[in-house]
């Protein structure tokens, strides 16, 4: 077994899917009980550039309904949104009953790319960290659990893996255009997140960091401490049983695709 590079055990690619396995079996009861409980749930995550959300976030979707967990990735406001009131067009995404919605970046634009970048005032700032914690109270006292991550990737790891991006043809899209300048601006963002953390890291909405160096071990930590924080069951379900096919109206159904268009196989 080999090391990481803090010297830890390496966590294999055979364990990692199988502890993911385990985990989204248990994705898979939390929907039901969402679903059948009528519970509404908001997972933001948030973190600099290349720390592993889109990957944690798959890893948490790939094996449930999109009907019930539902992603949300908003691009830059548009004129019309920008003259709306900041949260309104966050509010439009929140959870009906039986949903659990997952931002990938949220609100918290505001405390960090747009404070960085100079997106915003320094008015708009300060007020929205001043407001912020009170808006999530009434989210929250409204009957929506509301759950936070960080994912906090070192500054050598973010190097490689934009170096990564840069050159893997597969993953050229996800070089953004905030993400080579925010590179020079690491010191930046490191004291945006700890004014966000010191306004917004409140009991009735909590923030939970996440070390992500280690993309593998951050994906099944989320997973595991997700669960732990929402206090689902197990659901009993009836058991099924597959039908019969009816032999009523039968014909050849495949001689009436002939001389159809198929897809070459060539594979």
């Amino acid at each position: 077994m080999g090391k990481t590079k803090d010297g830890g055990a390496k966590l294999t690619t055979k364990r990692y899917e199988k502890e993911l396995r385990k985990l989204q079996v248990e994705l898979c009861h939390l929907q039901e009980w969402v679903k059948t409980r009528g519970q509404r749930i908001i997972i933001v995550f948030e973190g600099r550039d290349g720390a592993g959300k889109g990957g944690t976030i798959r890893a948490i979707t790939e094996r449930v309904s999109p009907r019930v967990f539902r992603l949300v990735a908003l691009p830059a406001p548009s004129d019309r949104e920008k003259s709306q009131m900041y949260m309104q067009r966050y509010m439009a995404h929140f959870p009906a009953a039986g949903e659990i919605v997952i931002f990938d970046r949220s609100w918290y634009n505001r405390a960090g790319v747009e404070r960085v970048m100079g997106f915003c005032s320094k008015d708009e700032y300060r007020r929205f960290l001043a407001l912020c914690p009170v808006t999530e109270k009434y989210i929250v006292d409204g009957g929506i659990q509301l759950i936070k991550y960080w994912l906090e990737v070192s500054d050598k790891e973010q190097k490689r893996r934009f170096e990564a991006r840069i050159t893997d043809p597969v993953r050229q899209w996800k070089l953004s255009p905030m993400d080579l300048p925010s590179r020079s601006k690491w010191y930046e963002y490191s004291r945006a997140r700890d004014a966000m953390l010191a306004a917004t890291d409140t009991k009735h909405a909590p923030w939970y960091i996440v070390r992500s160096d280690d993309k593998k071990r951050a994906r099944l930590n989320v997973i595991r401490h997700l669960l732990s924080l929402v206090p689902y069951k197990r659901l009993p379900r009836e058991k099924i049983k597959l039908l019969k096919r009816s032999t009523k109206n039968e014909y050849d159904d495949q001689a009436s695709l002939k001389g159809r268009r198929f897809v070459p196989e060539r594979y």
